[in-house]
């Protein structure tokens, strides 16, 4: 029997699952705490939990982690020199302190503007190739003609032996400084990932383990590990990309809306088709513009480690996640009794200072402590620590700003009420100290004269609503968030209604179904395995490969001294109303000959005609998606392309097209796996 093992480090919990790959069915799944910053421990925890006799038969891991992602949130990459070539705007924020700016690039047709000056370009890295661990480059209309980036990467490897990363070998779309920033990220992320994943290698390795390794992409893909090691950025928000493509396969719905209900946070996604509905404008990630291509989704800071705090007359949910109540008794057994004495007087209620609230060192060395935060953190031991143990200890008031600065350094934890604790109150999730979480519902209750199980009950509504809200603002683009919560209540005879299933994962997410239900018309679905939804998608995902193709209209005028500089140097952006304004007007003003140009990942290439050039570019887009299944260990036979064409043509335009995109869509499945 050959069984596949898929793996998951979310940002709570991870968790492993082992599939059979005969049926696709589940055999046995696991969860373990996740471990930070290092996600290996977690996840041989979690693999601990399985039967050995299983591990014996798998022939298929696919893995999929948040160490990209916490590494750029946390700008704790490893160091890059970033090399920008022509003469585009660049901001002032730049991420990094070793960078340069040198003449070069291309235009829109692909035609070399200014000389490379490549001398600059080896000044700067024989200058800073001690101070770095690798270099990014991004040059004008590189998506265009590639040269001056596969220049510079040639002279930089031979000269520091350093990684190289170019910014068209990650995307082909417009914006040369993003396509730079896109580069930096996964510069950054090389030695990391090349880590980590050796690490993976060399645990099973020592569990006798012999099988392909598979990463899962933030495009809901899974590619194999020599191009995971290559181009580490796209596993970026790999997590909920998983958890929609598990969705899919465990409801079995090729359309669906996938709403993932974690411990950190909640996620809505698309499937259409089969396919994962992909952001247009490429990924944000720890503010940066990428031009990596992710699922589209919407993401909020609801979770079931969500903290539940009070002030006033209201009951707030996050964004802030803590260690829940139910758990936290079980790792310090004093801190129900602790619990039961705290008291704060309601003039000091905030976020941070709540009845419920305690605060314990994470481990983590501090560096460059202000007076503030060493007064305080020295008082916050391994055991938890209230406001009023703080304020009996400094004998003064402790600041919540500086309580909130040593929980962003991840100097300290906090612990508290969470909608996890809400559950284990109303009997709907009982996996830890029900106790402890009836004690801190009862005590924030008393704010409201409620009772432990109505207060719970409105924690559990206010969630649902928190997630309601998320899943009408992914599907309903735009809306702002107050005209869906004034529709949301169903007054004035409204309501949501949508008209494709919807399907829930997360560990307790059956308890919101009934609420959810109140407030939107709508299919909702909790499939069987629910809770491992995440890890059935890393090892179930396919092979996805998309390929775009542009063949582009240039007229040649008559005399080259007609064509203006103005005219032969197109800003690299993404206004395609003037893009096309500007390529009729010149198609206008001249009935002089035509060249039609192929501008592929791999190459730039001329026609005199446009039906040898569409010719040419589906034959290649085809090539360049079976070359990549192929060396990616996707069986041939499995593989599926659709193609589509996007043409540009004014109004009333009857010629051939000034722009024809070609977006190729392979699709393929792993060789070793029949699921």
């Amino acid at each position: 029997m050959h069984l596949s093992l898929g793996i998951d480090a979310g940002g709570t919990y991870t968790d492993a699952v082992i599939i059979s790959d005969s049926n696709g069915k589940v055999v046995e799944s696991s969860k373990a705490l996740t471990t930070y910053p290092d996600p290996l421990p977690g996840m041989k925890n979690a693999i601990d939990k399985l039967d050995p006799e299983y591990l014996k038969d798998i022939k298929l891991v696919s893995v999929s982690t948040t160490l990209s992602t916490n590494t750029i949130l946390e700008s704790t990459g490893f160091p890059v020199g970033l090399i920008m070539i022509g003469d585009y705007l660049i901001p002032a924020s730049i991420p990094t302190d070793y960078w340069v700016s040198v003449s070069g690039g291309h235009d829109s047709d692909g035609e070399e503007l200014k000389t490379l000056d490549l001398a600059s370009v080896k000044e700067f890295a024989l200058r800073v190739k001690d101070k770095v661990s690798a270099f990014a480059v991004s040059s004008y209309f590189s998506n265009r003609n590639p040269d001056h980036e596969l220049a510079v990467k040639k002279a930089v490897k031979e000269l520091t032996g350093h990684p190289v990363v170019c910014g068209h070998e990650l995307s082909q779309d417009l914006g040369a400084y993003e396509r730079a920033i896109t580069a930096f990220l996964n510069a950054q992320l090389i030695p990391i990932t090349h880590r980590f994943i050796r690490s993976i290698v060399d645990e099973f390795e020592a569990r006798g383990i012999n099988a392909t390794l598979l990463m899962m992409k933030c495009d809901g893909s899974v590619v194999g590990i020599e191009e995971a090691l290559e181009k580490p950025i796209e596993t970026i928000f790999s997590g909920p990309a998983a958890s929609l493509v598990g969705a899919s396969h465990l409801s079995r719905l090729n359309t669906c809306v996938m709403i993932d209900v974690g411990g950190t946070s909640t996620d809505v996604a698309m499937m259409q088709n089969g396919i994962p509905q992909i952001s247009n404008s490429g990924a944000v990630v720890g503010g940066w513009q990428t031009r990596v291509k992710a699922i589209r989704m919407e993401t909020s800071a609801t979770g079931g480690d969500s903290h539940v705090w009070v002030k006033g007359d209201r009951i707030y949910a996050g964004p802030r996640r803590v260690i829940p109540l139910c758990r936290a008794s079980l790792l310090y057994p004093d801190l129900k009794e602790k619990l039961k004495r705290n008291k704060v007087s309601k003039g000091y209620l905030c976020e941070n200072i709540q009845v419920t609230k305690f605060f314990v060192r994470t481990g983590f060395k501090p560096i460059e402590l202000k007076a503030g935060e060493r007064e305080i953190y020295r008082h916050i031991e391994d055991e938890p620590v209230s406001f009023g143990d703080l304020l009996v200890a400094l004998k003064k008031h402790p600041f919540s700003s500086v309580l909130d600065s040593l929980i962003q350094k991840r100097l300290i934890q906090a612990i508290g009420f969470t909608p996890t604790d809400a559950l284990h109150v109303l009997g709907e999730y009982t996996e830890w100290d029900v106790e402890a979480a009836r004690i801190g519902a009862s005590m924030l209750g008393r704010t409201f004269k409620q009772s432990p199980e109505a207060f719970s009950e409105e924690v559990k509504r206010k969630v649902a609503r928190n997630i309601a809200e998320d899943l009408m603002a992914y599907l309903v683009e735009g809306m702002p968030r107050n005209e869906i919560d004034r529709v949301l209540p169903g007054k004035n005879f409204t309501h949501f209604s949508i008209g494709i299933p919807v399907v829930l994962l997360g560990g307790p997410v059956k308890a919101y179904v009934e609420n959810l239900m109140r407030l939107i018309n709508a299919d909702f679905r909790v499939p069987e395995h629910s809770d491992v939804g995440n890890a059935v998608g890393v090892l179930v995902g396919k092979g996805i490969k998309r390929v775009e193709i542009l063949i582009k209209t240039r007229v040649i005028p008559e005399s080259s001294e007609d064509e203006t500089e103005d005219e032969k140097h197109e800003t690299e952006d993404e206004d395609s109303e003037a893009h096309e304004s500007c390529i009729r007007d010149e198609a206008l003003r001249h009935e002089s000959k035509r060249e039609f140009i192929v501008f592929s990942p791999s190459e730039r290439k001329k026609f005199e005609g446009y039906n040898k050039a569409i010719e040419y570019a589906e034959k290649l887009g085809r090539q360049l998606i079976m070359d990549y299944m192929i060396s990616a260990g996707l069986g041939k036979e499995n593989i599926r392309i659709d193609v589509s064409r996007r043409h540009l043509s004014p109004g009333g335009w009857t010629d051939v097209p000034l722009e024809t995109k070609l977006i190729f869509v392979g699709i393929g499945i792993p060789k070793n796996r029949n699921i």
